[in-house]
């Protein structure tokens, strides 16, 4: 008698270090390199549930496409950094970010989820996009980075270290 085969459940796959995956799940989102970063007014903190929409300010909000129904919301940032290692070692490739406002007393929220998907995909594709950043959340975010990891930093390109001057 042979041994039952387990049967394979249909699930999203995060393929990690597999360059030719094709089994079951191929085409799969490999996030085992993206993390995020929120800024919320001063203060920036790691926060991978955004990965999921999740985050400490995502969780218990409902998103609405209309700006105007969050009249009260505070301007929240969640910032997309892909990490890659090259022969020095890791660095920061890929640093997107996307907007979103956030009203915890009413519990609603407005994003433009196609946006923060896009972006997402961007710093995966080692792009550098921060054009919709002020100038106090460049300096935290920057400082968020060289923080997190100094070396990383250092061995970062220079698109992404003009982005943050």
């Amino acid at each position: 008698m042979s041994e039952p085969t387990e049967k394979k459940k249909l699930a999203l796959n995060i393929v990690s270090g597999k360059a030719a995956h094709k089994g079951f799940g191929a085409g799969s989102i490999d996030l085992s390199n993206v993390s995020s970063i929120i800024i919320d007014g001063p203060e920036a903190f790691v926060d991978n549930g955004a990965l999921h929409a999740k985050s400490r300010v995502e969780k218990g909000i409902k998103f609405v496409s209309d700006v105007s129904e969050v009249p009260n919301g505070r301007r929240c940032i969640i910032v997309w950094v892909a990490v890659e290692r090259n022969e020095e070692g890791g660095h920061y490739a890929g640093v997107t970010s996307c907007e979103m406002l956030i009203d915890t007393e009413a519990r609603r929220g407005w994003k433009v989820l196609a946006d923060h998907v896009n972006r997402m995909d961007r710093a995966m594709k080692r792009q550098v996009l921060l054009e919709n950043l002020t100038a106090d959340e460049r300096e935290l975010l920057k400082a968020t980075l060289q923080e997190f990891n100094a070396a990383w930093w250092e061995r970062s390109g220079e698109e992404l270290k003009q982005a943050l001057a």
